[in-house]
């Protein structure tokens, strides 16, 4: 069941750290030589698909299996360390997301005045933020990764 559960949370923070990761160096770069009202449109509409139940279950499914992983193992402490780690990566992951980029992207999409502005307001602290909370969840995945292979 321990290794079971340490499998899919590695598969769940990897999956969410190639998503941050893919953001910091594929899509915003793609996105800066684009035009204000293109930019705030296509990060608009990237803040609508995203809200799908694959997201929802890998967004929180790997806080739940990270932790329940780390309930699983509390007899093994060679392993429980890695998995305390990649639990508290993630939560710090998950920290930075809601409290500033979900707000970012909120504030974008119900702003109000020229999309010059609103992108000003957004792109450089999103960038920024969403850098961070890729190398974040990328640790927590190295030490998920890690905890597996040690078990």
């Amino acid at each position: 069941m321990a290794k079971t559960l340490l499998t899919l949370s590695v598969l769940a923070t990897g999956l969410m750290a190639g998503l941050f990761s893919a953001f910091s160096y594929a899509v915003m770069p793609g996105l800066r030589n684009t035009d204000d009202v293109a930019f705030v449109s296509s990060m608009r509409g990237i803040n609508k698909a995203i809200l799908v139940p694959i997201f929802g279950i890998l967004f929180g499914g790997a806080l739940i299996l990270l932790a329940a992983s780390l309930i699983a193992l509390r007899h093994n402490a060679g392993v429980r360390p890695w998995v305390a780690l990649a639990l508290l990566l993630y939560v710090l992951t998950l920290l930075v997301t809601m409290a500033v980029n979900v707000p970012l992207n909120n504030g974008l999409e119900t702003g109000s005045g020229s999309a010059e502005s609103l992108r000003e307001a957004f792109e450089s602290r999103w960038v920024g933020w969403n850098a961070i909370r890729a190398l974040l969840n990328t640790g927590a995945f190295a030490a998920a990764a890690v905890a597996l292979l040690r078990l």
